[in-house]
């Protein structure tokens, strides 16, 4: 559990810790590095608000509410603006960041910076007419909007720069820039598997299931390597976002097939309660409201006794909740015992 150097402080003001205690305890975590490695704690206060809701206008200024004629700018004015904003933003970032120990703030002044670089690859795209084999896939405001193999660079652009910033500047909400690009990705990739301009829906389906797959294992292997901050919130949502989305829009043709979608859906509820991850626990929900209303409209549609034993359902899952809350520290024991400790639960988040 990281704690900032404010709570140490008012630790010693509470009498909890002497001051002489606390000055050795800065200083130590001063020299060995450990003062800035956690990301700073969101909240929702009007400084919280105002600094992500100033960070998000920006962004979309310079993508998806871009007009045409920003667009018309040409290939090498887009370049131009898009690394003059970078650097910007970028110098007063750090600025605040290392010099003011403002994280917050700073750190959204970064993310807006990486968000250049999908802007700035396209420019040099538009300029040198480098497309590929699909050809120019429209204006900069159409990235955000449509599904096309010729984006693929300015995704990957958008990672690579995300990974350089986090080097730098342990902010979880650069994460968030990288898996909006990675969930484009997981859609515009299928061309390129396909081998023709617009992939077939099966097609589409399929490598989103896998990419969103590959995208979950990697928000495990980020949650096992490091609690210091939630750098996984957003590459769970994302990954779930492809994995759930590709696994739902599957046509199953059999009721057994159905069924297992259910499963799956119990599974990845489970998994929330296991890693104390809500997301898993909101796709879940949903998949299993889908294939309930399926059964509502199919399977039972003219039978008397579908909603009473609905409601029996519904109150098994009410006693199994029950019989969760009074063997909790059990459970919770078991879950600690038998899980690595970078993935034992120690808060409710994504």
């Amino acid at each position: 559990m990281p704690y900032s150097a404010k709570d140490l402080r008012d630790a010693a003001d509470a009498g909890a810790i002497s001051a002489a205690d606390l000055e050795r305890l800065l200083a130590f975590l001063t020299s060995s590095g450990k003062a800035g490695e956690a990301s700073p704690t969101a909240k929702f206060d009007a400084a919280h608000v105002l600094w992500y809701a100033g960070a998000l206008i920006v962004i979309g200024a310079m993508g998806l509410f871009s007009t045409l004629a920003f667009t018309q700018m040409g290939g090498r004015a887009l370049t131009v603006c898009a690394i003059a904003y970078a650097v910007g933003f970028t110098v007063a970032g750090h600025h605040l960041w290392y010099d003011k120990n403002l994280r917050v703030p700073g750190g959204l002044l970064i993310a807006i910076a990486v968000s250049m670089a999908p802007l700035a690859v396209y420019g040099i795209q538009d300029e040198l007419g480098w497309w590929g084999k699909f050809g120019k896939p429209g204006t900069v405001q159409d990235f955000y909007v449509w599904v096309k193999g010729s984006w693929i660079f300015m995704e990957i652009a958008t990672v690579a720069a995300g990974a350089v910033a986090l080097r730098y500047y342990r902010f979880a909400f650069i994460v968030a820039i990288m898996s909006v690009a990675l969930w484009f990705m997981s859609m515009d990739l299928a061309p390129w598997f396909s081998g023709t301009a617009y992939a077939d829906f099966e097609m589409r389906r399929r490598v989103s299931i896998w990419f969103g797959l590959a995208v979950l294992a990697v928000a495990w292997i980020v949650d096992y390597r490091s609690r210091n901050g939630d750098f996984a919130f957003w590459l769970h949502l994302f990954g779930l976002m492809a994995f759930w989305g590709g696994v739902s829009a599957s046509e199953g043709s059999t009721e057994l097939s159905k069924a297992v979608y259910c499963l799956l859906n119990v599974g990845l509820i489970v998994i929330a309660v296991i890693l104390m991850r809500r997301a898993y626990a909101v796709f879940g929900a949903f998949g299993i409201c889908l294939y309930l209303g399926h059964l509502a409209d199919v399977v039972f549609k003219d039978s008397l006794w579908f909603p009473f034993s609905l409601s029996l359902i519904g109150i098994a899952v009410i006693a199994a909740g029950l019989l969760y809350h009074r063997n909790e520290r059990a459970i919770t024991a078991w879950i600690d015992t038998h899980l690595p400790a970078g993935l034992r639960p120690q808060s409710a988040t994504a």
